[in-house]
């Protein structure tokens, strides 16, 4: 069985989105190396008793990771079924991600909310996913 005829036929634009958080995910880290350059916070520190700055460089990315499998997974079940809707969604949440963080990295925590439409990306996976479900169970 070929992987190209059991995929829908937009999948590519979800695995243009998955390469986009790929680079979202990448680009936060390398802030965080920087940071650590920076205010000298040496590994294995978490976060540093003097320097906020960096524990909001260090938190917008940690908190991107917390919430990427989950995302990951959800994008995944709503591309089999809705590659398009999981595209769009996908790329608003990938979006959201460099707007909190920049937010964050102000200095600011409040300004993390910059970020805050990614919602809109996180919670229509989820909306969709459950769906996915329900459409599997044949209940709708």
């Amino acid at each position: 069985m070929d992987v190209l005829t059991v995929l829908p036929p937009n999948f590519g634009y979800v695995i243009f989105v998955y390469l986009y958080s790929w680079i979202m995910l990448t680009y936060l880290g390398i802030k965080v190396g920087a940071a650590r350059k920076k205010f000298n916070v040496k590994y294995p520190t978490m976060y540093s008793d003097k320097e906020p700055v960096f524990n909001c460089i260090q938190r917008a990315h940690q908190n991107t990771l917390e919430v990427y499998p989950q995302w990951l997974v959800f994008q995944t079940i709503v591309a089999l079924v809705y590659p398009l809707s999981a595209s769009v969604l996908g790329a608003i949440w990938v979006t959201s991600r460099f707007s909190y963080a920049w937010g964050y990295y102000t200095g600011d925590p409040a300004k993390r909310m910059h970020g805050a439409y990614g919602y809109i990306g996180y919670l229509g996976v989820i909306i969709l996913s459950i769906s996915v479900a329900l459409q599997l169970l044949g209940i709708y």
